[in-house]
């Protein structure tokens, strides 16, 4: 077999260096890719050969034996089952020019645009959860033309524009060299197809706007803002073939009247009277899950928080957050003359007012 000449095949000359070889590749593999030129052969055959070429060129021994005359082609690994894939994955810098995220979009189906609906609910509803039926619009593929939006889904040819792919190719040529764009085909709006009679059911769209009813599981423990994605119950891609949008639902809590969440756990301020702060007592204290009763110690402060453990939300993940119960004394007012000469008549120890004696104490020794 003739020996092929891998500097010509790069278009450099036998003294290029790495940099120049590997420009020229660069430039060669960008306007060979078979992404940007579907069903092409002989693009193709260039494309295997230029990175034959550039295969043996940038490793100096492999060019070395090359130079020589000793290069084997059994030795390089044959490039007769040349591995676009293993090619792809160390070519993400070319790669980068005409696709987003690295990759070729040319494998990725269409997919229809995403619905956003708010849904509100009650404090109790997120708490615990709750199944509900949600009512939208959305456009759906039509059954008639499969989609396609020709007649009987048959009504359609090729598009001579960008011939069946969807994508056009646009090069551009600047100071810095020449940057090749692939777009969506303007003339078919990306279907590849090019319609001979539209459909009657959905007038060559390719989709109807419906109204559809989906059963929605709320989990519990959801929080104000959380949003669930349904896949593939959003809007019909506008390409046959492609998949439809999500549904992006966002859940809008309404707030409790008494409870207040952080996370999953429960922020609750219950007033008390001054006599049960003294006494001590029994008081009912709300949960996300119902009445509790809780026992207030005797001498509890005002300001004295209490803590609840397991007593917040349950997540649908098994965890479950805590309550944080704060005891506020309400001090009575309007006091009638009988209740203000009761209260004179009593006495305490400075042992059972701890923090106003500590007051009076530092008071005497700053004022002696």
């Amino acid at each position: 077999m003739a020996k092929k000449d891998y500097y010509a095949i790069l278009g450099v000359s036998k003294n290029a260096t790495e940099e120049e070889i590997k420009s020229a590749y660069r430039k060669l593999a960008k306007k060979y890719h078979p992404d940007l030129n579907p069903n092409d052969k002989e693009a193709a055959e260039k494309f295997k050969e230029v990175n034959e070429a550039y295969e043996v060129l940038s490793d100096p021994k492999k060019r070395q034996m090359y130079d020589s005359g000793a290069f084997d082609m059994g030795g390089a690994g044959g490039f007769g089952g040349f591995d676009f894939s293993d090619f792809t994955s160390g070519f993400d810098d070319i790669l980068n020019f005409f696709f987003s995220g690295g990759r070729s979009s040319a494998y990725e189906r269409p997919r229809g645009e995403d619905i956003q609906i708010r849904l509100n609910l009650t404090f109790d509803e997120a708490a615990r959860g709750v199944k509900k039926d949600l009512s939208y619009a959305k456009d759906e593929q039509c059954s008639s033309c499969r989609g396609t939006g020709a007649k009987d889904g048959t009504r359609f040819e090729k598009c001579p524009k960008c011939g069946g792919t969807g994508k056009v190719q646009y090069v551009n040529q600047g100071m810095f060299g020449r940057t090749v764009n692939v777009r969506t085909c303007d003339a078919c709006g990306g279907s590849g197809n090019k319609i001979l009679e539209s459909c009657l059911t959905c007038g060559g769209r390719g989709y109807n706007r419906k109204h559809v009813t989906l059963p929605v599981d709320i989990p519990a423990g959801v929080d104000n803002g959380t949003i669930l994605k349904f896949t593939s119950e959003g809007n019909a891609s506008k390409v046959p073939g492609g998949i439809s949008g999500d549904l992006l639902l966002t859940l809008s809590v309404a707030p409790h009247k008494l409870l207040k969440r952080k996370g999953l756990d429960l922020l609750l301020e219950v007033p008390i009277s001054i006599v049960d702060a003294i006494m001590g007592a029994k008081i009912d204290i709300p949960t996300a899950y119902g009445m509790r009763s809780y026992s207030i110690p005797e001498g509890t402060q005002s300001g004295q928080m209490f803590y609840l453990k397991g007593k917040g939300i349950r997540s649908s993940r098994g965890k479950t957050g805590d309550l944080y119960l704060t005891v506020t004394v309400d001090t009575p007012k309007n006091l009638t003359p009988e209740q203000k000469r009761l209260l004179k008549e009593l006495s305490f120890a400075d042992r059972q007012q701890p923090k106003i004696k500590s007051y009076s104490d530092i008071l005497r020794d700053i004022y002696k």
